[in-house]
């Protein structure tokens, strides 16, 4: 079967971190290759990008590979079996039905990795069609855009999604979620929750990016910033979490971290701990798939349809109401544009979904409000 690693740092062209396809034969996929070290060199997508399109494109060479198909002599009903798969199958990592917009992801990964061998003549001709009907909801139709090739052009394999406003998790949800959760994920969620931070940005923070909480005061710092270091698209950004969690993440780091270290150094004297704050039960950095693997169950164990994003979710619909509030009292501040700069959006229209969510949802939010921050931070506002 396919297999995917990482390049390691000291071979250049390839980056730290590129994603290498590998045969049964333990050699590399060429075109995914190819495909993958010319969209990096461009520059038009970030390192975290290039990764997904590996991952997307090692499930459909692994899947050219297991039914001994050859990767340019498929067709469109080659990639529309892999899509069905999907949609008739569970993830491996949720136990739950592939969402819509996964499978169209991972589809487009495809087609555009075949529009790519069109056009540098490695194919004759492509093996997916167009047609005039739009399938998706607006906002989602730029997927496959650049490789259309005429105005208004859809995509055939991509199956119809339909929008769905999330909502945010109300204080019975976040008690049974948390309760659900053993050390350190129910920590990673309550940073999640009160950051707004993504799964990347979550596994990649240090122990040198928690501030030391035995200098700061409530009533000076409610919220302390963060500065992240490793973000969607490379854009700088800090996130607020209240003191309270900054609390109990030193606690983390003296007290469980620090015990799993002393054990794991005993058990094996060359083990050296990495910076990330968040560590497995082995000792190394949590991975994004574990993490929702783990949040998923966390969910299910709680009785609750979700994933990590919800709690992201609910973060964005809180901090927007307290926004609004904010700006009553002062003209000036922009709760959009705020919120955009807090979650990291690209495009204020992304940040946008939430005003509606927040007018359906406006009792659960003003709910969670005072259950994640606090009177103190209230006041402060």
């Amino acid at each position: 079967m396919v297999v995917i690693i990482r390049a390691a740092p000291g071979y250049p062209p390839i980056p730290p971190g590129f994603p290498l396809l590998l045969s049964n034969q333990m050699t590399i996929v060429e075109p995914a290759f190819r495909f993958l070290l010319e969209q990096a060199e461009l520059r038009a997508h970030s390192p975290e990008t290039i990764r997904t399109y590996g991952e997307h494109l090692y499930e459909w060479f692994d899947t050219l590979e297991q039914s001994e198909l050859t990767w340019d002599q498929v067709n469109e009903g080659t990639i529309l079996g892999f899509r069905n798969r999907m949609l008739e199958g569970v993830s491996p990592h949720t136990g739950r039905p592939y969402a819509r917009s996964t499978i169209n992801d991972r589809v487009g990964s495809v087609c555009r990795f075949y529009a790519w061998a069109h056009r540098r003549n490695l194919i004759e001709e492509l093996p997916f069609t167009f047609r005039d009907a739009p399938a998706v909801r607006k906002g989602r139709q730029g997927l496959l855009a650049h490789i259309a090739g005429r105005p208004g052009a859809q995509n055939a394999l991509i199956v119809a999604e339909y929008e769905t406003l999330p909502r945010p998790l109300r204080v019975s949800d976040l008690h049974r979620l948390l309760a659900a959760l053993d050390m350190p994920y129910r920590l990673i969620a309550e940073w999640a929750v009160t950051t707004g931070m993504r799964r990347m940005e979550l596994c990649a923070l240090t122990v040198r990016q928690v501030p030391r909480s035995d200098r700061l005061h409530m009533d000076e710092h409610p919220l302390v910033g963060v500065p992240l270091t490793i973000t969607k698209g490379g854009r700088k950004r800090t996130v607020y979490p209240p003191l309270r969690l900054i609390d109990r993440s030193n606690w983390y780091i003296g007290e469980d971290r620090a015990a799993l270290i002393k054990h794991l150094c005993r058990k094996c004297p060359d083990y050296k701990p990495p910076d990330t704050l968040f560590l497995n039960r082995r000792g190394g950095p949590i991975t994004k798939s574990r993490l929702s693997a783990a949040l998923a169950q966390g969910f299910g164990a709680a009785g609750l349809d979700g994933s990590v994003h919800w709690l992201r979710h609910t973060f964005a619909m809180v901090m927007l109401v307290r926004l609004q509030a904010a700006s009553l009292r002062d003209p000036e501040i922009n709760p959009l544009k705020v919120l955009q700069v807090l979650l990291g959006h690209a495009s204020v229209e992304t940040t946008a979904i939430y005003l509606r969510c927040v007018d359906i949802h406006g009792d659960e939010v003003a709910e969670a409000i005072e259950y994640l921050y606090g009177q103190a931070v209230d006041d402060a506002g």
